[in-house]
């Protein structure tokens, strides 16, 4: 169960470790059709005024924007690397459209020391600085550069003053990509409040910087309110469950695991053990039997001698003695082990069924059993109360070589003595 739960967290844990979507292939393959970003929030900002590049310069750049609609990106390059002028927009202009191209060719490492030179000239057009400082985080999110990525999110959220969803988002994933757990919780937060419609992603990577800092109510106290955003999702079922069991809160992971069950969500043969075994430590014996049970039946759980063993264990503990021996001597014809034929011939014994017990019992024997003294001790009951005299004390005096049972079963040697004579019985 511990090895399922690591593995489900893991599993968990990589969920969160989301890839960038390439905006800058998508700025760059047509900037016209880019998201338009929308105007400062800063109080008091006045846009200032628009500035286009100068006739040079211009005449180079639509050269260059001749060859990309053509769909000749190197040429388009090379046009704007020929590009010499000290004039700071013109600059910065053709830096921002050479890191565009770049960009969509899917060099996102070379474009950012051109996106970077634009910015930090402070020489673009509004619109462009708030769309340059916000691709330059996501290029290096995207190239991971996780920190450079956190600082830029930061610059565009102080130069904006405005609250996102997709900056809060990325920079809590640049805070899981470098394992800085606790800093993730602050923007994460801020991403689950602004998010147009639930994104199961967020609560991931909530509950992944608590469970990874050990701090479980936190874990379980998210995963509780994603099961309620998202009550359709099978896994986050069994995952609160898996983590109820992780604080030993039986009662609530069983009652999470029964509501994941009946309604389908159950898919792994690992999960139904786990409610069987949930069945168990909540005292309904029964249950963890049935459940396990009707699933080796089906195929869905595969049949092997320490899940027979189980069911045979479970049913022993609901007094169903009779289902318990069937089990038990399921899993002895699978392995041989004496251990599941004692185990076997006991309920049996206990069953009032003592021939088939005896039967059992002697298989533990002919493969070796260890506790030969409680096993004959065992015999010599069945024999006896049947009224085989003979055989229930030759079993008496096996059960004496044995230190474990040499004491009980010379009291009994005395009785079965007496009752042998009195009904006539030579030993």
């Amino acid at each position: 169960m511990k090895k399922y739960l690591k593995h489900l967290c893991a599993v968990s844990a990589i969920t969160v470790a989301v890839s960038v979507p390439n905006l800058a292939l998508a700025q760059a393959k047509d900037s016209a059709k880019a998201k338009p970003v929308g105007p400062i929030a800063c109080p008091g900002y006045v846009r200032a005024k628009t500035n286009i590049p100068g006739q040079k310069t211009g005449k180079k750049v639509g050269a260059a924007l001749d060859f990309y609609n053509l769909d000749q990106v190197d040429e388009a390059l090379k046009t704007l690397l020929e590009i010499e002028t000290d004039e700071p927009f013109d600059r910065a202009f053709t830096d921002n459209f050479i890191g565009k191209l770049l960009a969509g060719s899917g060099k996102g490492k070379e474009s950012l020391k051109y996106f970077v030179k634009a910015v930090n000239s402070k020489q673009l057009n509004d619109v462009e600085q708030v769309g340059g400082i916000k691709l330059i985080a996501d290029l290096n999110l995207q190239e991971g550069e996780y920190e450079e990525a956190i600082k830029w999110y930061k610059e565009w959220l102080e130069f904006t003053c405005k609250e996102d969803f997709d900056v809060y988002f990325r920079m809590a994933n640049a805070y899981y990509q470098t394992q800085q757990y606790a800093e993730i919780i602050p923007p994460i937060n801020k991403a689950i409040a602004l998010a147009e419609k639930p994104n199961k992603t967020t609560y991931a990577l909530k509950m992944t910087s608590y469970y990874s800092r050990k701090m479980y109510k936190e874990t379980i106290e998210v995963q509780e309110e994603a099961v309620k955003v998202f009550p359709d999702d099978k896994n986050l079922w069994t995952q609160l469950g898996m983590f109820y069991m992780l604080v030993e809160d039986h009662r609530k992971a069983l009652s999470t695991f029964e509501l994941a069950y009946h309604q389908g969500f159950i898919t792994k043969a690992a999960e139904i053990r786990a409610l069987s075994q949930l069945y168990t430590m909540n005292d309904i014996p029964i249950k963890a039997a049935q459940v396990l049970e009707k699933h080796v039946k089906s195929g869905f759980v595969k049949k092997t001698d320490t899940i027979l063993s189980s069911i045979g264990s479970n049913f022993q503990q609901a007094k169903e003695f009779k289902e318990a021996a069937d089990y038990y001597g399921q899993a002895a014809d699978m392995t041989s082990d004496p251990s599941m034929y004692f185990k076997q011939g006991n309920m049996l014994y206990i069953a009032e069924r003592p021939n088939e017990a005896l039967k059992a019992l002697q298989k533990s024997l002919d493969e070796g059993a260890d506790n030969k003294g409680r096993i004959h001790m065992v015999m010599m009951e069945a024999n006896f109360y049947q009224g085989r005299y003979k055989q229930a004390y030759e079993h008496i005096q096996e059960a004496k070589k044995d230190p474990s049972t040499r004491r009980n079963a010379r009291s009994w040697e005395s009785f079965i003595k007496e009752k042998a004579k009195n009904n006539g019985v030579t030993l």
